[in-house]
């Protein structure tokens, strides 16, 4: 879950603002945000914050009285931490939640609205938001090798060796760790600001056509509708570009077999855009 390091940090900076803290009011925005029903979000105001803690992506503000927020930011969701009672305007504004310390403001970019609020009471309706998914830094590699988890893209769990699952399980584990310690430490007391998907010294990820780090192979893509998979056909894929859906069907046989075929179709690195990092200065 590439949002892990993001949401911890979240959670870290929220902790030290609003633990214990009393919600005086849950402002409700733009109505779409607000998914569940009941409880009513007036019935939270007047409660303390108990708990704090992620669930899958979601991030949980648990209250009195059994009542838990659920915030799911989504892909362009974003919070904000404002002075106490401060108002919360622009079209990008969905909830504010105003505690004895301050005003949390929930936002998103652009129109999609797919961030999402849920107000639930109890520990079995909190559930219902588990997704399900396992956290590698809580399980063996037993039972994350019975999960699906891929080298390439599309190489499947049952696929895997006991070095590659390994090798795979160690990798989790280690990036997600630094990219959560590294975020916190660069956020240190303040409040994260800087929220993307997309950060300079990631190794394939948002870096279509530019070297990967360790080969200096161009980094290619899969697009699927509105989702985009990055990795390095020379360290990922023996060498193989992996058919892209909407571009294969347009090049048909101008599709590149591999590696050697990706400067003559045009597909290799960007010369506007170079990148100074050396090969193997940066880990997968």
């Amino acid at each position: 879950m590439p949002e892990l390091p993001d949401i911890e940090c979240y959670i870290a900076a929220l902790r030290r603002r609003i633990d214990g803290a009393t919600l005086s009011r849950c402002r409700i925005l733009t109505p779409f945000v607000l998914r569940s029903v009941s409880p009513a979000p007036d019935e939270a105001g007047g409660t303390r914050v108990v708990q704090l803690r992620r669930l899958g992506k979601r991030i949980v503000i648990g209250l009195e009285g059994d009542l838990f927020l659920v915030i799911h930011l989504m892909i362009a969701g974003r919070l904000q931490w404002k002075s106490r009672g401060a108002g919360a305007r622009g079209r990008g504004a969905l909830a504010a939640f105003d505690f004895d310390t301050g005003t949390l403001v929930l936002t998103e970019a652009g129109t999609r609205r797919r961030a999402s609020l849920h107000i639930v009471r109890g520990g079995v309706a909190l559930a219902a938001h588990d997704p399900g998914g396992i956290e590698c830094q809580a399980v063996d590699i037993g039972s994350f090798r019975d999960r699906p988890a891929r080298l390439s893209p599309f190489r499947m769990s049952d696929a895997l060796d006991d070095a590659e699952s390994q090798r795979l399980f160690a990798a989790c584990r280690d990036v997600l760790d630094t990219w959560t310690r590294r975020l916190r430490e660069d956020t240190g007391t303040g409040f994260p600001l800087k929220v993307t998907a997309f950060r300079k010294g990631m190794a394939v990820h948002g870096r279509y056509r530019k070297p990967c780090p360790d080969c200096g192979t161009a980094v290619q893509r899969i697009v699927h509708a509105t989702s985009e998979i990055n990795y390095c056909p020379g360290c990922q894929t023996g060498g193989r570009i992996l058919a892209d859906r909407a571009l294969s069907r347009l090049l048909h046989d101008d599709w590149p077999a591999g590696i050697d075929d990706l400067e003559e179709r045009g597909l290799g690195l960007r010369p506007d855009e170079p990148d100074g990092t050396a090969p193997g200065s940066r880990r997968r």
